[in-house]
């Protein structure tokens, strides 16, 4: 058979299973450290069960925002685009929350 003749009976391999980022993951749990850490040293941070769950919540958005952006967007540059779309949003949910800039 010649090579560039695509045999009928061959079959196609299997797509390549969804790529996870742990990394990622980790340093967003990591980020929840700082706060835990500075209010072990200084008294200016105080933050409650709900501070920790919110921010917990924003960063899980923000790296399933990355997660989805790498993994559905086909070229690099709207991998770049939807990374860079996933932080602006999450900035402004979290400017939005501290202080209210939408007001």
């Amino acid at each position: 058979m010649l090579p560039w003749r695509m045999d009928l009976t061959s079959r196609a391999a299997p797509p390549p299973a969804p790529r996870f980022h742990p990394r990622l993951w980790v340093a967003a749990a990591g980020l929840l450290l700082v706060p835990a850490a500075a209010m072990l040293v200084t008294r200016e941070v105080d933050w409650g069960p709900g501070d920790f769950a919110m921010a917990a919540a924003l960063l899980a958005g923000l790296c399933l925002g990355v997660e989805a952006a790498l993994r559905w967007l086909g070229t690099p540059l709207s991998r770049i685009a939807g990374v860079g779309l996933a932080v602006i949003v999450f900035l402004a949910v979290w400017a939005e929350l501290a202080v209210g800039i939408f007001d």
